[in-house]
């Protein structure tokens, strides 16, 4: 049978989560559909077709799915899923909101959080803060799962021509309701999407001190990202997190400041391509996974590489 992955998007374009997704699902079997919900959401649905392996895009374009509120999508989810073997979400707050419900109502284990296909029915995920991978074998008729996405490269857009089914559903559950969206507004990358990344932990000290991180994320074009540590102590607002609690990334470049490398911050960056660490403490565990690193006091540190990335720019 098909498989079938829940597209995640901003109604106008598909978020790279689940052009990861679509690679996992092409691991599982050739015959790969998708379906994009939401309002005014077409133009996801045209992207999603271009993709290279997708088969058939199923649209259902209403405002009850514009915010994507999972008592209203997953009923849809669990109808057409009489039809696959597996369905696939990315391991983002969208499918961690939706996936459960879908699981529960069809009465399945959820898989979560692969970062491996290993066969159809055999998948590796990560346990025990990423320090341990565990081989899951699922008996299940219909598996639902989730998808590290940092974990498999982007399918390629452009080389395909997918059918488009219009589905014509707005039915509203009226379990709950969108009240509203609180966003940081930010020229900066978002943090999953981010090729560079510069974060900092509790040794910022405070809130006021990340203005040394942005002032470095400007030049770099980076992201700017935080421990829990320093979430936690109110120096930045919680969608900065990074870490098993956090946002899971992997960037070309991951700079680490003042970060002492907990367990559930390695689990969420420890995939980075390269890996900077600055700390004064020369045994912090940040250095064990580190490429590079810098044993010193950041607040000379960091003004110091930001005069030098002037230079280079001049």
């Amino acid at each position: 049978m098909s498989v079938l992955v829940l597209i995640e998007h901003d109604n106008q374009n598909v978020k790279g989560s689940s052009l990861n997704t679509i690679t996992a699902a092409k691991k599982i079997d050739k015959s790969v559909h998708a379906i994009v919900l939401g309002e005014n959401c077409s133009k996801v649905a045209d992207q999603i077709s271009k993709c290279e392996g997708i088969e058939e895009v199923f649209i259902v374009d209403n405002n009850i799915y514009k915010n994507h509120i999972a008592e209203n999508i997953a009923p849809i989810i669990v109808e057409l899923a009489s039809k696959y073997s597996h369905v696939l979400a990315p391991s983002s707050t969208f499918g961690k909101n939706i996936m459960p419900r879908i699981a529960a109502l069809l009465d399945v284990a959820q898989i979560s959080d692969i970062i491996s296909v290993e066969s159809s029915d055999t998948f590796i995920r990560p346990i025990y803060a990423g320090n341990a991978n565990l081989k899951l074998q699922s008996t299940d008729s219909k598996k639902i799962i989730t998808v590290r996405t940092t974990n498999f490269v982007a399918t390629k857009t452009g080389g395909g021509n997918a059918k488009i089914t219009k589905i014509d559903k707005k039915e509203d559950a009226g379990l709950s309701k969108f009240v509203k969206n609180e966003l940081n507004k930010s020229d900066r990358p978002e943090l999953t999407a981010a090729g560079i990344i510069i974060s900092g932990g509790r040794g910022m000290e405070s809130g006021k001190n990340f203005n040394l991180l942005e002032e470095i994320a400007d030049k770099l074009k980076a992201a700017v990202g935080a421990s829990r540590a320093a979430v936690d102590a109110g120096f930045v607002p919680n969608d900065y997190q990074v870490g098993q609690t956090g946002k899971v990334v992997a960037p070309e470049l991951y700079i680490a400041v003042g970060i002492s490398g907990a367990i559930q911050h390695l689990a969420g960056m420890k995939d980075s391509k390269i890996i900077v660490a600055i700390n004064k403490d020369e045994d912090a565990p940040i250095f064990q996974v580190a490429d590079y690193g810098i044993v010193g006091d950041l607040f000379k540190i960091l003004p110091e590489l930001s005069k030098e990335l002037d230079k280079i720019k001049s």
